[in-house]
């Protein structure tokens, strides 16, 4: 990843001490492979995190709840985890519109905690985007 100074920095813009634009022009047939994998390098040189063993819907979950635990600094009980999936992030019910809609506009749920407590889960940091963690997988398929 290529570093740069910042000159300037606001909520809207930041300006930089100087940008080098990367061209790469493939003068060849890309397979669906040699696409994805140069897409996959390009997100990287912007800072994505490529997570190659990210294959399974149990390892997505797994991830999910450590960003969302180093997000919200916070840790969930197994029974809280379980809960928290079945009732707000994963609801068997949702739709993919539904599920979309939930990160733009429903993206901080109200969540009690096992001992009482209620704190709220935010599911990205629209206010300060520099806490949210890019991440990168290939393909994922998933039956059912």
């Amino acid at each position: 990843m290529i570093d740069y100074k910042a000159i300037a920095e606001t909520n809207q813009f930041i300006v930089l001490d100087r940008y080098t634009k990367c061209v790469q022009l493939s003068e060849t047939y890309q397979s669906e492979y040699d696409l994805e994998r140069e897409f996959i390098a390009d997100l990287e040189n912007q800072g994505y995190e490529y997570l190659p063993d990210l294959n399974s819907p149990d390892a997505l979950l797994a991830n999910v709840r450590q960003q969302l635990q180093t997000l919200n600094k916070l840790q969930f009980s197994e029974s809280e985890w379980q809960r928290f999936v079945e009732t707000f992030l994963d609801r068997p019910s949702e739709t993919v519109i539904d599920k979309t809609r939930k990160v733009h506009d429903d993206y901080i749920h109200d969540f009690v905690f096992d001992d009482g407590r209620i704190q709220n889960i935010y599911l990205l940091d629209k206010k300060n985007v520099t806490r949210n963690k890019l991440q990168v997988i290939k393909q994922f398929e998933q039956t059912g």
